[in-house]
């Protein structure tokens, strides 16, 4: 009878996606996962043989927190609206997985599940082929790259610079040449991330609804 294993597969998550939150995919590596868990490089082998399972792993402690469950009561709208942010909320505070997820999805069963659920959506909606493909990467897009783009902060934050700073340094542009950036960069500054993430995602469903009601 072998001996019980040492950590489960939620411990080995939990630390190896707390590497990747504190110091990026540079971070990730067996020794480093060892020092996390307090063990010896060499004991991790038991549980993981390469670099791509350590990714898996990161991937599937993200998505994993993004709970859902079929909801045919709720419209194929509102059920994909539903899923998109619990998604985001989940994959917005790990922005640094997020290559994972694009480049790891194909091997991932967690990456699988979500995927489902939201082509369960969209297929309600009657969507086939190309056009249930089209919408799903258009949803996928908004999810992943409006988590993404917390890693600059609002307009792109320079080094050392705080996100005000950033804001007053495109509010000082010359007006009649960047009319529109200083706009933006002013209505930056009140804004918050849930919120533009509802908006541009309310966009985008009903410019799916609009598609299914004009039959294009």
């Amino acid at each position: 009878m072998g001996r019980p294993a040492r950590f489960t597969r939620e411990q080995l998550q939990r630390a190896a996606l707390a590497l990747v939150d504190a110091q990026g995919l540079a971070g990730l590596t067996m020794r480093a996962l060892a020092s996390e868990l307090e063990t010896g490089a060499m004991t991790l082998y038991n549980y993981v043989s390469q670099r791509e399972e350590l990714e898996l792993l990161v991937v599937e402690a993200v998505i994993g927190q993004a709970q859902w469950a079929p909801d045919d009561d709720l419209a194929w709208h509102e059920e994909l609206e539903a899923i998109a942010v619990k998604l985001w909320r989940s994959i917005r505070i790990h922005p640094h997985v997020v290559p994972l997820i694009l480049t790891r999805r194909s091997r991932s069963p967690a990456v699988f599940e979500v995927t489902e659920a939201l082509l369960r959506t969209l297929a309600r909606s009657g969507r086939t082929g190309d056009r249930l493909l089209i919408a799903f990467r258009a949803v996928s897009a908004l999810i992943m790259g409006a988590a993404q783009a917390e890693l600059a902060g609002p307009l792109a934050l320079q080094a050392g610079e705080s996100a005000s700073e950033t804001i007053a340094r495109f509010q000082a542009l010359s007006q009649d040449r960047f009319p529109h950036l200083i706009e933006i960069a002013t209505a930056a500054s009140a804004s918050d991330a849930e919120t533009e993430f509802r908006a541009g995602l309310a966009l985008l469903v009903d410019g799916l609804r609009t598609e299914i009601v004009s039959g294009r």
